[in-house]
């Protein structure tokens, strides 16, 4: 094994390069491994080597963007002379070496943005000359060393996005020459120290961390005459904004939003002469606005959203704020009119007051903003000038070339649409009038905006028919129209909005029916055009819209009957076609494809005429939430299988010839069959799993052996084979079977056929691709996060819900532990094994037996006395979610007859919770918010 030595001549910064090229794993762009790093050229004209001209040593070493991966070798400690290390955006990983240290004549040192871990050597510090360090982005922990204070020359220094976990030590004042500290999302606690800031800063950043307290309070007391940017925001600060930061005297951006920062804004933030970007926003700010800030002169972006400032906007004419381009007022409750001076800044490119409380006339001469592109007024009570009827204003804007977002929803303006939208035609995107009492007409006019991709005037009195010209929208991607009085049919024309996404028609008196070439707009998502007149068949192209998501014709007068086509809807998650006309038997064909819509997780078929069965294909619907089939003539068995469990009799109320199970107040069924399965040949088998060989072995259990097969018809089957030469065998195999006829239900494991002769008992199970709970707690590269174990205890809830409760007889399960949970591609749980389940007579609530479930998770009752009771399935689901959330075996090591893992866990409630919790779990950057309500169980 090569050992770096500390020496200094052409030979050993060749050695050390060329060992660093051997570490490498990745290179894609083959500069260094196929480049012309090899012996035969002189190092010195490597790529990204850099030597002195006099004696022809390595000096600079910059390999930043290549995509390259690896460990760095310790023989980088030998270019003795190296004044540059440049590792940035690239993969090295492993731990920063300490070899480093050796590289005394080192003055920049990035190894920012690759995926180095562990602690931050603190022998760092004997790289005397350094003066920038840049560590960011990278998976560092441990804290910052205390001998970072003693660096000599250190300017700047990032150790941003990493994970540090520790307070901002004040240390790092004792830089003298420090100016740049970036410390941002880097999981820093605590306060921020008064001693960090020194003399010689210019730029701090401490963004995005939890730190908390309040600003120092002799923060702008210290002599901090150079400091040029300050960046906190996005912490939990607390407190108010001292007056004294306006002795900052030349900072050009401040920045504090994202905090819990009360009271006013102090009037002399005035006095920052210099200040170009003040960012207050998301904070919790109240009064008003001080005059002083609108006089500083040098100020381009003003950002006070989200808070709850009050009062009205200065309306002083000599305020000097000519150079501001980015104004953000929205989210407060500012009041009075908006000021006719604003439209004197002519350097204004975005003006954003919406969600407050102004009034009055929008005001005339805006078309003097000749770089305005964002302009949002929305939600406040602000009225239009109007010329005759038309809005005048409108006029106004449209002399604003660059003028890209409109957004003017929910005020007032009382007015109609003028010709002069025309004039929009070089650049307007977005305009957004949603609730504004805009009455009369669509101009024709509005053909001209080739550019607009929403438009957004739904919620207002406009009595026309849609223009045909709307054609011209070639761009189009929203159009929202809903809540008018429009009439007339949709024009053919809509259908050259090929880029349409979301068609908002409801709620008019539209009239007609759905042009047949509603499949051009095959980028369709949202199709809504309830409660308006229109009138016969659904016409077949519309199925065929396979990115449609959300479709509602609901209050209509549509005919006909569903067709086969409706399961081309791939990617659909709702449909209301209630209140409609709709007829026919719902066809034989639709059990087949209604089972491809597995997004679906809305249905309203309610007040139609449909007639047959409900198809026993919803069943596979895993999503679907709300069903509402009521007030139809359908007939026959409502299914009992997953989702129909979650459904209420509300869901099938006024169909009078339904039948089934009694929580949905229809009556039983008569001569309900059994669920039966077909046979597959023990041939069929054999070629399934290559003759049940080792390498389709997936486990072996006390009863069985389960393997992987894959049908003729390429469906994946798991074969459960019965060793009957076990005691027990068959009768385990008759259990698992008659619990497997009565049964069908998301959550538990899916039968499809059965197969048995004088040597073989087998059951042919649905493949299930995850494996098991017990694989995915306890086996490495394998994790669940909180919400994912949550759910999939949801899912066993759901299982055990519907055993105990879904059938006539209730069927005991007594065997549940993590093996006997799996999970699909969705992590979607399925309980399986029902070996020794038990199904108790009707009106029996338990029964006796020999048979234990593994111990551990049965009820103490049920080992002593041999009790099968429903009562035992929830202790073992009890045992089951500790298990789940702890990452402990009830049966592990630590437990025994003194103390078992449900008295473990109680003996830490309530105040020790977060401490039995699976450190998988709390191993996350940002901690989930969810594992703070642990603390109240």
């Amino acid at each position: 094994m090569f050992q770096p030595v500390i020496c200094s001549s052409n030979f050993t910064d060749q050695e050390a390069l060329l060992h660093f090229k051997s570490k490498m794993e990745v290179d894609p762009t083959n500069t260094i491994k196929g480049g012309n790093w090899t012996v035969e050229a002189n190092f010195c004209e490597w790529i990204g080597v850099v030597c002195s001209k006099r004696r022809l040593r390595v000096t600079t070493l910059d390999l930043s963007h290549m995509g390259l991966q690896g460990r760095l070798s310790p023989y980088l400690g030998n270019l003795s002379l190296l004044a540059s290390l440049d590792l940035r955006n690239n993969s090295f990983y492993g731990m920063i070496l300490i070899e480093i240290s050796h590289l005394r004549r080192l003055k920049e040192l990035i190894l920012e943005s690759n995926q180095f871990e562990g602690n931050i050597p603190p022998i760092l510090t004997q790289c005397r000359n350094l003066e920038v360090m840049s560590l960011a982005r990278n998976r560092l922990t441990g804290g910052i060393p205390r001998e970072f204070g003693t660096f000599p020359k250190l300017q700047q220094l990032n150790l941003s996005s990493n994970d540090l976990r520790c307070q901002i030590p004040s240390f790092l004042g004792n830089i003298s020459t420090l100016r740049v500290i970036i410390l941002a999302n880097a999981t820093l606690t605590g306060s921020i120290p008064s001693a960090l800031f020194n003399r010689s800063l210019t730029s701090v950043n401490l963004t995005d961390n939890y730190l908390s307290g309040s600003l120092p309070s002799d923060l702008c007391y210290r002599s901090l005459q150079k400091l040029q940017l300050l960046y906190i925001s996005v912490n939990n600060l607390t407190g108010t904004i001292p007056r004294t930061i306006g002795n900052l005297s030349s900072l050009h951006e401040l920045e504090i939003g994202s905090t819990y920062i009360e009271g006013e804004i102090p009037s002399e933030i005035g006095n920052l002469v210099n200040l170009q970007r003040m960012v207050l926003a998301n904070n919790l700010l109240t009064g008003q606005v001080p005059q002083e800030v609108f006089n500083i002169s040098s100020l381009q972006v003003l950002d006070l959203m989200y808070n709850s400032l009050s009062g009205s906007l200065p309306s002083g004419r000599d305020l000097s704020l000519l150079n501001l381009k980015g104004l953000h007022l929205a989210c407060n409750g500012l009041s009075g009119n908006i000021p006719l001076y604003f439209s004197n800044f002519s350097n204004l490119f975005l003006f954003d007051v919406e969600e407050n409380q102004l009034s009055g006339p929008i005001p005339m001469g805006l078309g003097n903003l000749k770089n305005l592109k964002i302009f949002h007024i929305g939600f406040n009570q602000l009225t239009g000038e109007t010329y005759g009827s038309e809005l005048g204003f409108l006029s106004e804007l449209s002399n604003c070339p660059s003028l890209q977002v409109l957004g003017l929803e929910g005020n007032p303006l009382r007015g109609s649409i003028p010709e002069s939208i025309k004039n929009f035609s070089s650049s307007l995107q977005i305009l957004t009038a949603h609730n504004c009492q805009i009455r009369g007409r669509i101009p024709e006019e509005i053909s001209f905006l080739k550019r607009l991709t929403w438009l957004d005037l739904g919620n207002n009195a406009l009595d026309c028919n849609i223009p045909s010209s709307i054609r011209g929208l070639e761009r189009l991607q929203r159009l929202y129209l809903d809540n008018n009085h429009l009439e007339g049919p949709i024009p053919d024309e809509i259908c050259n909005l090929t880029g349409l996404g979301e068609l908002v028609l409801g709620q008019n008196r539209i009239s007609g029916s759905i042009p047949n070439c509603i499949e051009n707009l095959s980028s369709l998502q949202k199709f809504l055009i309830s409660s308006n007149n229109m009138t016969s068949v659904i016409p077949f192209s519309l199925w065929g819209l396979q990115e449609l998501i959300f479709l509602n014709l609901s209050l209509n007068s549509f005919n006909g009957g569903l067709p086969l086509e409706i399961g081309k809807m791939r990617a659909i998650e709702s449909i209301d076609l209630s209140w409609n006309q709709l007829n026919g038997a719902i066809p034989r064909s639709i059990p087949q494809s209604i089972g491809h819509l597995k997004g679906l997780d809305f249905l309203d078929l309610s007040y139609n005429e449909l007639s047959g069965m409900i198809p026993e294909s919803m069943e596979g619907l895993a999503h679907l939430q709300n069903v509402n089939l009521s007030f139809n003539k359908l007939s026959g068995e409502i299914p009992n299988g997953w989702p129909f469990g979650n459904f209420s009799a509300l869901s099938f109320i006024g169909n009078e010839a339904l039948c089934g199970n009694a929580t949905f107040q229809v009556p039983r069924c008569k001569n309900l069959p059994r669920i039966d399965h077909p046979m597959i040949s023990y041939r069929d088998l054999c070629l399934a799993t290559n003759n049940f060989s080792e390498s389709n072995l997936l486990g072996s259990g006390s009863f069985s052996s389960v393997y992987k097969g894959t049908l003729a018809n390429g469906i994946n089957i798991e074969v459960k084979v019965l060793n009957l030469y076990i005691e027990g065998a068959l009768k385990s195999f008759d259990a698992e079977c008659d619990a497997f006829r009565m049964i069908r239900h998301r959550n538990l494991v899916k039968v499809i056929s059965t197969c048995t002769n004088a040597n073989l008992r087998a059951l042919v199970l649905q493949y299930v691709p995850c494996g098991s709970l017990e694989k995915w707690l306890y086996s490495n590269n394998y994790n669940l996060d909180l919400h994912q174990r949550v759910k999939i205890m949801v899912d066993i809830a759901m299982a055990i819900e519907y055993l105990h409760h879904g059938q006539s007889k209730p069927i005991v399960h007594c065997d549940l532990k993590p093996i006997n949970i799996l999970l699909n591609e969705d992590l979607v749980a399925q309980v399986c094994d029902f070996g020794i389940s038990k199904i108790l007579a009707e009106n029996k609530l338990e029964t006796q037996t020999r048979t234990l479930g593994t111990i551990g998770y049965i009820a103490p009752e049920y080992g002593s006395e041999g009790k099968v009771t429903t009562k035992g399935d929830v202790y073992s689901f009890g045992i089951l979610l500790l298990e789940v959330i702890t990452r402990k075996k009830p049966t592990g090591e630590m437990f025994n007859a003194d103390i078992s893992l449900r008295q473990w866990v109680g003996a830490a409630i309530p105040n020790r919770v977060l401490d039995i919790v699976d450190s998988k779990i709390l191993r996350t950057k940002h901690e989930d918010p969810t594992l703070s309500k642990f603390n109240s169980i």
